[in-house]
């Protein structure tokens, strides 16, 4: 659970820090395109850092996807997803830490959730002023749903898969795609725990229960939506691309669980 946790950690703390950087330096140090890259390479320096130890489990609607498809006992689910939610807390708490000065100085000791000086949306995210409740749902199972038919391409050894140990290069790149084909309605979640997480932190820390009413009450999209496109990705890879495999030859069975722990380079 711990290394779980971990792992969870690096990719809240360097991914949300790339957002607090650009949004407390009102663009001066990044902006959308530094958010798009930094989130990605954080995801991939994380697998490289701790992936062949905790099987680079830090997305509920991946760990989800694995136990409906099999790939992933059940009985590991629950555990998976609280220290997936641990981590990306503890992980907003130290980008709020590191940068706290930033914070008192971009919004006069204020924290606000919304308007110009709005500083919620560093840690998870909130729909753009056009979105509806239904359109936001619609948009996080299909980015998620993407995202999880291509991890299933990437680690599937009987398709063109990627070289060993390259496989977290090709997830960062597949997150830099989705985010920068797909963040702009609500900046592109596709996992409860990087969403959730940190939510709860911000209403702890002081933004208040505006994080949870705010767009609507948004705060519920980005937790269900992607366990729900998770599924559908990972199911589709399955009936249109996994049994339409030929046949393993001889020597090249190989066991479910250790096909599918992501990082088993």
């Amino acid at each position: 659970m711990l290394k779980i946790s971990h792992f969870s950690f690096k990719i809240q703390a360097l991914g949300c820090g790339c957002v607090a950087q650009a949004i407390l330096s009102r663009g001066a140090h990044g902006g959308p395109m530094t958010v798009s890259v930094g989130f990605a390479m954080a995801v991939t320096i994380a697998v490289y850092v701790s992936g062949g130890i905790s099987g680079g489990h830090i997305n509920p609607a991946v760990s989800l996807a694995m136990c409906v498809t099999g790939r992933l006992k059940w009985t590991k689910l629950p555990i998976y997803i609280l220290a997936q939610l641990l981590g990306a807390f503890v992980g907003a708490a130290a980008v709020f830490g590191i940068y706290y000065d930033a914070f008192m100085e971009y919004s006069n000791g204020t924290l606000e959730v919304t308007g110009p000086n709005a500083t919620a949306h560093i840690f998870a995210t909130y729909p753009a002023p056009y979105l509806s409740l239904i359109n936001g749902f619609a948009d996080q199972v299909m980015s998620t749903a993407v995202l999880l038919l291509a991890i299933f391409a990437i680690f599937d050894t009987r398709n063109n898969r990627v070289p060993k140990g390259l496989e977290p290069i090709a997830v960062g790149l597949l997150i830099i795609v989705l985010t920068c084909s797909l963040g702009m309605n609500s900046g592109c979640a596709m996992n409860p725990a990087r969403d959730l997480g940190p939510r709860l932190f911000t209403a702890i820390a002081g933004w208040g229960m505006e994080v949870f009413t705010a767009g609507n009450n948004w705060w519920w999209v980005p937790v269900v939506a992607p366990m729900l496109g998770g599924v559908l990705g990972a199911i589709t890879y399955i009936i249109f691309i996994e049994i339409h495999h030929s046949d393993a030859h001889p020597g090249e069975e190989n066991d479910v669980y250790d096909k599918y722990e992501l990082t088993n380079m």
